[in-house]
C-alpha cells in the first residue's frame, strides 16, 4: 500500500520506517525542513534503538520524506496522523490534529479514489469522531463512510524499544468508522502475522490506549507507595517485598516443565523515583481531566499522579540524611533521561531533582549516555557540568575533586559498574539508588528507594 504519515516524532517516524520495512511505500511528512532533509539522508532526527539501520535500509526505496502534505495524501491510499497532543492542565491540545486534518481534507477534495485517514496520535475518547471527521468532511466536501474512511489505531510503543514493539506487537487495535475502514486497516497490517487484533469503533480504540497507560502508571505508583511505607516502618526492603508479590502465579505463571514465566508487566511493580516521558504523565492527567469534564471523577488516577509527583523528593529526603545542607555539595547525577534507551527528558524525575539541588546551592556533575544534548537545552549551564563518562562525574577532571554523593536516576545498564568505580575513590560518596539496580551489599554507603 501507499502510505503517508503526518508527523515525524517518535510515533510517526517509527511507524513510517517500520511500515516501509514491512513492504509498504511510505512518505513521511513534517513541516520542519531540517528534519525532512535528515530523514532523506537516512539520518535519525531522534534517538531510538535500531532506527538508524531501518532508515539506511529503506530510504531511497520504500521510504521518503517531504514537507508537502497535499502531495503525500494525493499519492497515497492511507494517511496516518501522528502529530503531538500536548496537555495544558485542563485538556489535550488538539490544534495540531485540527490543522493537519484541514490540510488532509483539502487534499481529499482533489482525489477521486477512496482514502482512509487513521489517527495514531493519542486523543481522548470521542476526538476522532467529533473533531477529525467534521473537519475532513467540511474541507473535502465529501462524506465519511462513502468517499473516505476514518480510523483510530493507537500505538503501544515504549521509547527505547519502539522499533521492536512495532515490528513485534502484542496486539493491534483497529478502531474504525465502519467495516470498510477497518478492512483497509487490516490490509495495512497484513504483514504482521499471528497477532491478536481488536476491531472496534473509534471511541473504544481511543479509550484502550488511555486505559493501558493508566494501568501501568497505577502499578508504578502502587509499588512506590508500598516502597515509601517500607522505608517509614524500617527494617523492610521493598525489593524483597515486591519479589514476593511477583511470585504469585497470576503475575509469574509456572509452566508445565516447572519453570516460571516472568512477564514484562512485573517490571512495573518495582519501586523507583517516579515515571516520566511523553505518555504516562500526560495521558493519566488527560484522562483525569476528561473524566471530570464528563462528571466522572478519576479518584484513583488522581492518587497515581500525586504519588508520582512526590517520588523524586524521596531522593532528596535520603540525601538529607547524610548532609545537613546541600549548599556547596557536589552531586554526581547518573542518568537524566526518564528511562534508558532514549534521550527523552520529558517529565523526567531528574528535572525536579536538578532544580531543587541547584536552588539549594549544590553543584551537579551529570552523566547520561545519550541525553546530554537534551539536558543542556533544558538546564543550561548554571551549577551543572555535563560529563562524558561516569568517572568524570565522580571525579572532577583536573582538580581530582571527588563527588560527595551519587544519585542514580536512570537504569542504564552500564551503571552496574558503579560499585567498582566507587571503590577506587579515596572517600567513597553515598550512593542514592533511585532505581534499585545496584546490589546494596556492593556499596559501603548505600541508600535506595524502599529500603
Amino acid at each position: 500500500m501507499k502510505v503517508s504519515v503526518a508527523g515525524t516524532g517518535y510515533v510517526g517516524l517509527v511507524s513510517g520506517v517500520c511500515l516501509a520495512d514491512k513492504g509498504h511505500d511510505v512518505c513521511c511528512v513534517d513541516t520542519d525542513e531540517g528534519k525532512v532533509a535528515r530523514i532523506n539522508n537516512a539520518e535519525a532526527p531522534i534517538y531510538e534503538v535500531g532506527l538508524d539501520r531501518l532508515l539506511a535500509d529503506n530510504v531511497g526505496t520504500s521510504l521518503s520524506a517531504t514537507t508537502d502534505l497535499r502531495s503525500a495524501v494525493v499519492n497515497s491510499d492511507v494517511t496516518l496522523i501522528a502529530v503531538g497532543t500536548p496537555f495544558d492542565g485542563a485538556e489535550i491540545d488538539v490544534s495540531y490534529i485540527e490543522a493537519v486534518s484541514r490540510q488532509i481534507g483539502q487534499a481529499l477534495r482533489e482525489k477521486s479514489t477512496y482514502h482512509v485517514v487513521i489517527v495514531k496520535s493519542t486523543v481522548v475518547p470521542g476526538t476522532t469522531d467529533s473533531v477529525v471527521v467534521p473537519i475532513l468532511e467540511a474541507e473535502s466536501g465529501k462524506v465519511v463512510g462513502e468517499d473516505f474512511g476514518v480510523g483510530m489505531n493507537p500505538e503501544f510503543l515504549r521509547e527505547g524499544e519502539a522499533i521492536s514493539d512495532f515490528m513485534n506487537p502484542d496486539r493491534i487495535v483497529l478502531g474504525g468508522f465502519d467495516e470498510r475502514t477497518r478492512d483497509v486497516m487490516v490490509e495495512l497490517y497484513k504483514p504482521f502475522k499471528g497477532v491478536d487484533v481488536v476491531k472496534t469503533n473509534n471511541k473504544t480504540a481511543e479509550m484502550i490506549k488511555y486505559a493501558s497507560n493508566s494501568l501501568l502508571a497505577t502499578l508504578i505508583s502502587f509499588s512506590n507507595e508500598i516502597a515509601n511505607l517500607c522505608t517509614t516502618i524500617g527494617d523492610i526492603d521493598a525489593v524483597d517485598v515486591m519479589h514476593g508479590v511477583h511470585l504469585d502465579k497470576r503475575f509469574s505463571p509456572i509452566v508445565e516443565d516447572g519453570s516460571r514465566v516472568r512477564p514484562a508487566s512485573v517490571t512495573y511493580l518495582e519501586a523507583g523515583c517516579g515515571f516520566g516521558g511523553s505518555c504516562f504523565p500526560k495521558d493519566v492527567k488527560a484522562l483525569i481531566a476528561h473524566g471530570e469534564k464528563h462528571g466522572s471523577p478519576m479518584r484513583l488516577l488522581d492518587s497515581v499522579i500525586e504519588v508520582n509527583n512526590h517520588q523524586p523528593q524521596q531522593m532528596l529526603k535520603m540525601l538529607s540524611k547524610h548532609f545537613d545542607s546541600f549548599d556547596g555539595l557536589t552531586v554526581a547525577m547518573m542518568g537524566l533521561a526518564f528511562k534508558p534507551g532514549t534521550d527523552d527528558m520529558r517529565e523526567s524525575p531528574a528535572i525536579p531533582i536538578v532544580e531543587a539541588l541547584r536552588a539549594a546551592g549544590a553543584t551537579i556533575r551529570a552523566y547520561d549516555p545519550v541525553a546530554r544534548s537534551e539536558a543542556e537545552k533544558l538546564f543550561g549551564s548554571d551549577n551543572i557540568v555535563y560529563c562524558d563518562t561516569m568517572k568524570q562525574a565522580l571525579v572532577e577532571v583536573g582538580s581530582s575533586e571527588e563527588a560527595d554523593a551519587v544519585l542514580l536516576l536512570t537504569s542504564w545498564p552500564q551503571f552496574v559498574e558503579l560499585p567498582t568505580l566507587l571503590e577506587m575513590l579515596d572517600t567513597p560518596p553515598v550512593l542514592i539508588d533511585g532505581r534499585r539496580m545496584i546490589n546494596k551489599q556492593d556499596v559501603d554507603r548505600y541508600e535506595g528507594i524502599g529500603l
